[in-house]
């Protein structure tokens, strides 16, 4: 059974202050960004805003180092901008940050109950913080009467016009509402459109056991819970009894590098389509609908010519194609930093398969 001591975390450092190098409004800013080129971890001290300002002349560097727009280079920027951001460090202690005019974090608590002193990455804690404000606030998802409770390291939309998608095509769907199996339910917004629209019991899986735990405490004994079984594993996990419906909402982008925990919702690797693929033929009834949520992003990002859908269609020996919805996605906001030219030919897609 998934417990807290099982979640995703960031890991505490234990290292001496004495040999970190210290950033306050007094500075030089252009040395510390050297000193983090060079892998000199770098310490936050004085106030929380001096972290902020030091990221901020971080992306200023390192835009001028990676001025392309494409989404490759893009890609290039944020890696190099994650990898030296993770050696910028704040101090903790008593599951408070030590410095001024600083957030107060309730994960630190939560995910920390021995720890009294320790470090961690300016920009995990701005993650924590951040997530700690969506749990307790709760996110709108205007496919759902209710707000979300996403916990920390879960995937969760920030985007809608795919779950507007799937809760049209649930709007028309005329077959029978036993069953259904949500494959990597993360934040779970896909099981309560299902419960929603009259779905008795819905089946969830995820690998990532923040989603687990988070479901599980957000959920608690309501009637939800009775609606939506869990458990952690990888695709199908435990479930082998045939559903009416099977959902699956992959990653959309194909994997670059190795992945880790947190890329597993964004990437995906050459494995695993054909794996799901080949495990959904096992666990489809035989007139029951395998609907699969994907995008064209990849393809006008240029990231691939190849679509794991398409291909599986073609080649797969399984599965037959009943539909393909499509709809255009909105355009990015305009407080969005990032150019996101690209996203103007946008369309997520909502396969319909069965059987051959």
């Amino acid at each position: 059974m998934i417990t807290i001591n099982d979640i995703n975390k960031p890991t505490p450092i234990t290292s001496s202050k004495a040999q970190l190098e210290l950033f306050n409004r007094s500075s030089d800013v252009k040395g510390t960004i050297r000193s983090l080129e060079s892998g000199r971890p770098v310490l936050i001290t004085a106030f929380y805003s001096n972290g902020l300002t030091l990221l901020k002349e971080l992306q200023t560097h390192l835009k001028r180092k990676f001025s392309g727009t494409s989404f490759k280079e893009q890609r290039a920027y944020r890696d190099a901008y994650r990898k030296l951001s993770k050696l910028i460090l704040i101090e903790i202690a008593d599951h408070k940050l030590v410095v001024k005019k600083a957030p107060s974090i309730g994960w630190l608590e939560t995910f920390y109950p021995e720890a009294s002193e320790f470090l961690l990455p300016f920009p995990k804690v701005q993650g924590l913080n951040s997530a700690w404000q969506w749990y307790q606030n709760g996110i709108t998802v205007p496919v759902l009467r209710n707000k979300i409770h996403p916990y920390y390291g879960t995937y969760f939309p920030t985007r809608f016009d795919h779950l507007i998608l799937f809760d049209n095509w649930l709007k028309r769907y005329e077959g029978p509402k036993k069953s259904a199996i949500d494959v990597g339910i993360g934040s779970g917004v896909l099981s309560f459109q299902m419960v929603k629209h009259g779905f008795q019991k819905v089946f969830g899986t995820d690998t990532n056991p923040n989603a687990i735990v988070g479901l599980k405490e957000f959920m608690g004994d309501t009637k939800l819970s009775r609606k939506v079984e869990l458990d952690f594993g990888s695709l199908f996990g435990k479930w082998e009894k045939p559903s009416e419906l099977i959902v699956f909402n992959p990653p959309w982008l194909p994997a670059a590098h190795n992945l880790d925990k947190n890329d597993e919702a964004i990437y995906y690797n050459e494995t695993l389509f054909p794996k799901f693929f080949e495990a959904a033929k096992q666990r489809l009834s035989s007139d029951g609908k395998l609907v699969v949520i994907f995008s064209n992003l990849a393809q006008i990002t240029k990231a691939t010519t190849d679509h794991p859908i398409e291909k599986e269609l073609a080649s797969g020996g399984r599965f037959q194609l009943e539909k393909c919805l499509k709809r255009p996605v909105k355009v990015a906001s305009d407080k969005t930093k990032r150019d996101q030219h690209w996203r103007a030919s946008e369309e997520v897609e909502l396969w319909v398969l069965r059987h051959l």
